[in-house]
């Protein structure tokens, strides 16, 4: 990475037509603490940019992912074992996705079919977006994966049901479910932003367009939409599920009542009828 954003001091040298670079998108845990990462003073903020020896830059976010920008091998794994201690719940081994970017002054900045990114320059601005992009997209494929298997888990519950009118005894197992969904939510609207767009764009409204299409690319909507609506449904599915499990419990409650009752009258006419 020979470009950087003329606002930037680390460097201006011009980039050749055919530059490309290589960009790794790394899941470390379900959270990094950024505090005391802006020493020395960092390239951008929001999301937190920093320079890796000698050109690449590193831009990291707070849910959890380090997108790397012409980093090494040998550099990349220096700047993970000085994010770890800060990584909260670790994910062993770390989610990884890869792309790679061309530069070309002259070219129209898209997405090509082989998978390369096109972009005119290789700017902070650019840097940052390009990796909100790409971190979005890890993050949703990962809970991707997570709202698939609380399918697969729920589905012979439901089935259950439909075959015998009952689920059985699972009120924490349904309870945990319950947690996993509110939990997947908070961290997809509160912490990730999943629907929103990246803070650089107020300062640098001319990059809308390119952030535009990568998140067509990514498809970041319809794939944040997909997972509320998986979401939804699970919800519902579990509610039902535990309030059947409840009334159930409820019902047994009753019958040991009523059980206790008869079995205070029948004692009663026992002892009133031999006194």
């Amino acid at each position: 990475m020979n470009e950087i954003a003329t606002t930037s001091p680390i460097a201006r040298s011009a980039v050749g037509a055919s530059a490309t670079r290589a960009v790794r998108a790394i899941l470390l845990g379900e959270r990094i603490d950024t505090r005391g990462l802006e020493d020395p003073a960092p390239m951008a903020t929001a999301p937190l940019a920093l320079k890796c020896e000698p050109t690449g830059i590193a831009v990291v976010f707070r849910y959890g992912v380090a997108v790397l920008f012409d980093v090494s091998p040998s550099e990349e794994r220096r700047f993970i074992d000085r994010l770890m201690p800060r990584v909260v719940e670790p994910y062993d081994p770390p989610e990884i996705d890869e792309l790679r970017v061309a530069i070309r002054p002259d070219g129209e900045e898209q997405m090509a079919m082989d998978g390369t990114l096109t972009l005119r320059d290789l700017s902070v601005e650019r840097a940052q977006l390009v990796a909100d992009a790409l971190a979005k997209s890890l993050v949703l494929a990962h809970y991707e994966t997570r709202i698939a298997s609380v399918f697969d888990r729920i589905e012979p519950l439901a089935a259950s049901l439909q075959r015998r009118g009952r689920t059985g005894s699972q009120g924490r197992f349904l309870l945990r479910h319950i947690g996993n969904v509110l939990t997947v939510q908070h961290k997809m609207v509160g912490r990730v932003e999943t629907g929103e767009k990246p803070e650089v764009l107020w300062d640098h409204p001319a990059l809308e367009r390119l952030y535009i299409r990568l998140a067509d690319e990514y498809e970041l909507r319809e794939r944040e939409r997909a997972l509320d609506r998986k979401l939804e449904v699970i919800s519902r599915t579990v509610e039902t599920l535990l309030d059947l499990v409840t009334q159930n419990r409820s019902l047994r409650v009753e019958w040991y009542i009523v059980g206790l009752i008869v079995l205070e009258v029948v004692l009663s006419v026992y002892f009133s009828v031999f006194k």
